[in-house]
């Protein structure tokens, strides 16, 4: 059995695209970029950025812990991937249907939402909805549930070590990514205009209701699979 540095160096390297490559498509930070700063436009510039590394530090952890410990979690619990795709699209469809149906911003509703997001505020809403569903959601959770029981090696120990060790790199630096992303986020929208950023960010809107309709269909047809099968 090869348990050579270079082996091992190439099973870290193999584990950490395998994490990223699986999981960035799916959490997309530039589709959500526009609905985090929709959300925290009553923040300062400090606040913003302080914000954007909290979600993108939530992210990391999230990631990391349904790699780790989701699959073992689910079991403990008695629940399936199905059932939590289904809760999770439902919520993540019902917020962009929200977003999508909003009106457009008045300087009343401006601030109205600096009130409502303070910068105490920020902190709480930081996890819900800002991570989890909107930026990581079921479907990121699910993928690396997949990913960490996947990085487990019957061949030894040490090589199962160094493929979580790849995976838990690749969920910070999606992490690292995510945090960039919204930070500077802004600064790319206002480019775009008032109007620009009301047409992208509707655009969003359904593309995230898209994404929660889809994820609540491979949730009931993983149901409904596994229904027939046991039949």
């Amino acid at each position: 059995m090869d348990l050579t540095p270079p082996f091992l160096l190439l099973a870290f390297g193999k584990s950490l695209l395998f994490a990223v490559a699986g999981v960035l498509p799916i959490i997309n930070p530039l589709a959500s970029a526009p609905i985090f700063v929709d959300l925290s436009r009553g923040l300062s510039d400090g606040g913003r950025a302080s914000l954007a590394r909290r979600i993108g530090k939530n992210v990391a952890l999230l990631l990391a812990g349904a790699m780790l410990i989701g699959s073992y979690l689910l079991d403990f619990f008695g629940i399936s991937l199905p059932v939590v795709r289904v809760a999770g699209g439902m919520v993540v469809a019902s917020i962009a249907w929200r977003m999508l149906n909003a009106q457009q911003s008045t300087s009343e509703d401006t601030t109205h939402m600096a009130q409502s997001l303070s910068e105490d505020r920020a902190r709480i809403k930081a996890f819900y909805p800002l991570t989890f569903p909107l930026t990581c959601g079921p479907g990121s959770i699910a993928v690396a549930i997949a990913i960490g029981a996947s990085l487990h090696s019957r061949r030894s120990v040490t090589e199962t070590m160094v493929n979580i060790a790849g995976g838990l790199v690749g969920a910070l630096l999606l992490g690292m990514l995510v945090a960039l992303t919204f930070r500077y986020a802004n600064r790319v929208l206002q480019r775009l205009g008032e109007t620009g950023q009301i047409v992208f960010l509707r655009l969003m809107a359904f593309m995230l209701l898209c994404v929660g309709v889809e994820i609540i269909w491979d949730g009931v047809r993983a149901l409904i699979l596994g229904v027939m099968n046991a039949g």
